[in-house]
């Protein structure tokens, strides 16, 4: 598939998804759903990547939510049909068997919220901006705002937030658990960069259990997440990388992962 709508590259071992829609700061529509499917697709089939990366073209935004014009006269058809196929996309982010870092270096709002959110950890530039506005449109979050966001910064935050379509500073979204780090914009890609590549460096049997754990484990009681912890320990133990991990630990060099997933 040709791109028009997206920037896909892959640098050594991680992968870079970028919106580039920069005219309309990086909004998205059905033809972008499409695009980062076949993405994802091409993500899935090569065991050489390790992380992705999702980031917008430009300084102004990340995603800065829906596009407006794409939304204004569709059915109700079509709009429960555009919300699920976002939803859809977005919890195929959460299931990926590598980590997905959000590099936020500008408006992350409504649906741009939402999509980082669905990613396992947010970097952000110190002029990002995050919400969910769609309430001053007269509608709701769409893509998962709702649900992510109360897990993440708790309920009454979320309420707070959807309800009042305030934009929060990414200093502030720090503060309530939506945010990892924050840096200079200069330095924003540099320190994405260096955190994708540590983690490119480790197993992906390994990377992938521990995410699936995290998940998985989130909204069930802990005895029953520590169970499933305790079979997934047991299963990596079987995997080559346990056993070169723990050689080059006792021959004290850097260890070179290999282990696939099937």
């Amino acid at each position: 598939m040709d791109y028009k709508n997206i920037i896909f590259d892959v640098k050594g071992n991680v992968a870079v998804v970028k919106f580039n829609r920069p005219k309309a700061l990086n909004a998205v529509n059905q033809d972008v759903f499409l695009e980062v499917n076949d993405a994802i697709d091409r993500i899935e089939k090569d065991s050489s990547i390790k992380v992705l990366i999702l980031t917008g073209e430009g300084q102004k935004a990340f995603v800065a939510g829906a596009d407006i014009a794409y939304m204004l006269d569709l059915s109700p058809l079509q709009a429960k049909k555009f919300s699920r196929d976002g939803q859809d996309l977005l919890f195929r982010l959460e299931r990926l068997p590598i980590p997905v870092i959000a590099c936020v270096n500008g408006f992350a709002l409504g649906g741009g919220c939402e999509i980082a959110m669905a990613c396992d950890f947010i970097y952000a530039s110190e002029n990002a901006k995050f919400g969910q506005p769609e309430i001053n449109l007269g509608l709701i979050p769409g893509f998962g705002g709702t649900q992510r966001l109360s897990r993440l910064a708790g309920k009454a935050m979320a309420k707070e937030l959807c309800m009042s379509g305030a934009m929060i500073s990414a200093r502030e979204a720090k503060e309530i658990g939506l945010v990892n780090r924050v840096f200079p914009q200069d330095k924003l890609w540099e320190e994405t960069m260096k955190t994708a590549s540590l983690i490119a460096k480790k197993g992906r049997v390994m990377l992938r259990a521990i995410k699936e754990c995290i998940e998985r484990g989130y909204d069930i009681d802990l005895r029953d997440g520590c169970y499933m912890e305790s079979e997934a320990f047991g299963l990596i133990v079987t995997s080559p990388d346990r056993k070169e991990g723990m050689t080059a630990f006792l021959e004290k060099r850097e260890p070179d992962f290999k282990g696939e997933l099937y």
